[in-house]
């Protein structure tokens, strides 16, 4: 039995790649013009179809969405009972329908004439009343799908979903849509958390940042540094300038070197150090203190006046690894 289903599993992917092999050599104008619709259009992409059709095209929306392109998909049948109010002279229609005549279009082809909507059609059938319709035809066929009855939409689907991302990335690039771009649209994730956050939106402010002036004692610098837990007390003027950094290091050189708590922190510090701007992004600073083998730093403003303090710690806490 292990056999006969890795057998199957094995054609069912034979057939699918045989299938979708053939789409590279069918992107010709039609693709240009699908492109070039979408990227003149002023409005959104409303994707829409039926059955498994339906199912790609929700996938292909999000695409489009999260890669440049205002998109979102509406179901025929909730078209006909108010959605295509939602549709204006100014959107695109992406219509998914492998025979290209689902009973639907006869509805919804003539309310987009009327609205001077443009339409754009996705058929394994490039002579049927969708494809007729349609400012261009994206050709989706297959010779035979991997389902041995020939039922199950499989090689199909395949070829829509493969029809749909070549559609999405080629208007992605067209328009220049980069990696911050991409960011925007996933705040949330991995990608967000490195390119959109800075240095500001991170570190610590307030009580929070641990700092002393120049003629603080040591032992009140220790103190302060122990009670924040940061790892560094920054040392500044009366102008609230950074003039240097006290840490643990700092510390037990001092006394290990026969040198009093009650001197003043401006002989026991490191002077100068690394300081981060507020507005640089925190992957950059993180590495910053990753190549200078430091775990935290004071941040200043762009007048060089401190304004945060930050460690490690605080970008992994955001997700910036």
């Amino acid at each position: 039995m292990s056999d006969f289903l890795i057998n199957a599993g094995r054609q069912t992917l034979m057939l699918e790649l045989q299938e979708a092999s053939r789409l590279p050599d069918r992107l010709g104008d039609d693709f240009v013009r699908a492109a070039n619709t979408i990227m003149q259009s002023e409005g959104k992409v409303i994707v829409s179809g039926i059955g498994k059709s339906g199912h790609i095209g929700k996938k292909i929306a999000a695409t489009l969405a999260s890669t440049g392109t205002p998109a979102f998909f509406v179901h025929p049948a909730e078209a006909l009972h108010g959605d295509l109010g939602m549709i204006e002279s100014r959107d695109v229609m992406l219509f998914i329908s492998y025979s290209g005549a689902a009973k639907e279009l006869d509805l919804i082809i003539p309310r987009l004439q009327e609205k001077s909507v443009a339409l754009l059609a996705m058929t394994g059938k490039i002579r049927s009343p969708l494809a007729l319709a349609a400012t261009a035809t994206l050709d989706i066929s297959v010779e035979r799908e991997a389902c041995p009855m020939h039922l199950a939409p499989t090689s199909s689907t395949v070829n829509t979903l493969m029809m749909g991302d070549a559609l999405a990335m080629a208007v992605m690039q067209a328009r220049g849509f980069n990696e911050e771009d991409f960011a925007r649209s996933h705040p949330a994730g991995a990608l967000g958390a490195r390119l959109l956050n800075k240095v500001h939106h991170l570190m610590r402010t307030g009580d929070a940042i641990p700092q002393v002036k120049l003629t603080t004692s040591v032992m009140d610098a220790m103190l302060e540094l122990s009670r924040t837990g940061l790892g560094l007390v920054v040392v500044c003027d009366d102008s609230s300038r950074v003039q240097g950094v006290f840490t643990d290091g700092d510390l037990r050189r001092w006394l290990v070197g026969g040198g009093t708590l009650a001197a003043k922190v401006a002989e026991a510090m490191t002077q100068g150090g690394v300081t981060l701007n507020a507005e640089s992004r925190a992957v950059e600073a993180k590495e910053v203190l990753m190549k200078r083998k430091i775990a935290a730093a004071p941040v200043v403003d762009d007048n060089g006046l401190l304004c945060g303090a930050i460690n490690l710690q605080d970008f992994y806490q955001a997700g910036i690894l």
